[in-house]
């Protein structure tokens, strides 16, 4: 395997770790929620995905944007319902609430789908490839890694440079003088994790799209998301980017050498900036 192949496996690779890692950055930076049922909501969108397309049959064009609207909704109800009662207090609240949420979702899966390995069916875009000189690259990663920038660069225009992203950021940092001027932190929150989990579905959606996945996998996802937002910087858009990127090449490189070295070289470099800068290499408040 060339160099420039496993820069450009590594690179691609990270785009579909900033797509599961940009909601659990979402969710801290405006709300300081740590939610540990993150991974288990990435399969849950990809399940829903395959319910959608297999039991009811619907069309990939059709089955998306549903479940994209359905986790959307989800992310909403559970902030106003559920999570907004447990934030400012104790830190281990929220971490038990979305600890028993991870457990509940998994045992509904194996319930409702077996242990058996799933995959979602892309279609021609499976096997479909682009070749750059010698290089031959898979149209599927390539889509992926161009959602990942899509997404950051979305997120980043909406809280930067719209009144709703001034809301957010406002609500996150002073939520009670928000609600003294007319608006609802609460609601702020919840449109927050509507954000938080329509990038989760994409993600979920994707990852089901490039691999199996099983009610078991939440965990993983989990600690890859982790792993990235910590490598980039907790809250920074951008940063989760580049943690993505950073993680995926040392996974490349790890697989290079041998193909049982490509998850510990991942948790090397994570382990490598977390001593190096705790605080990661772009951390700023989103």
């Amino acid at each position: 395997m060339t160099i420039a192949t496993i820069l450009i496996n590594g690179i691609l690779l990270g785009g579909l770790y900033c797509l599961f890692a940009l909601g659990l950055s979402l969710a801290f930076g405006i709300m300081r929620l740590v939610n540990l049922a993150h991974g288990e909501f990435i399969v849950l969108a990809a399940y829903l995905a395959h319910v959608a397309t297999t039991l009811f049959g619907l069309s990939a064009a059709s089955a998306i944007p549903l479940v994209l609207c359905t986790m959307s909704l989800a992310g909403y109800v559970l902030q106003r319902v559920l999570f907004n009662r447990v934030l400012g207090g104790d830190p281990m609240q929220p971490l038990l609430i979305t600890f028993g949420l991870s457990i509940v979702i998994q045992n509904g899966l194996v319930q409702g789908f077996s242990a058996n390995p799933q995959r979602l069916q892309a279609g021609a875009l499976d096997i479909a490839s682009v070749s750059i000189g010698p290089l031959s690259i898979g149209l599927l990663p390539l889509a992926i890694f161009a959602i990942a920038l899509a997404a950051t660069g979305l997120l980043h225009l909406v809280f930067y440079h719209s009144r709703l992203g001034l809301a957010l950021r406002a609500a996150s940092d002073d939520p009670e003088t928000l609600d003294s001027v007319g608006a609802s932190h609460d609601h702020m929150f919840g449109l927050a994790s509507a954000l938080s989990f329509l990038v989760i579905a994409v993600g979920g959606i994707l990852m089901g799209t490039r691999g199996n996945f099983d009610p078991f996998s939440g965990s993983t996802h989990l600690l890859l998301a982790f792993e990235t937002v910590i490598i980039g910087g907790l809250g920074s858009l951008w940063g989760t980017l580049a943690g993505g990127i950073i993680l995926g090449l040392a996974q490349s490189l790890g697989a290079s050498i041998d193909p049982g070295y490509q998850m510990i070289a991942g948790h090397l470099a994570f382990l490598t900036v977390l001593v190096a800068r705790p605080s990661g290499l772009f951390s700023r408040g989103t």
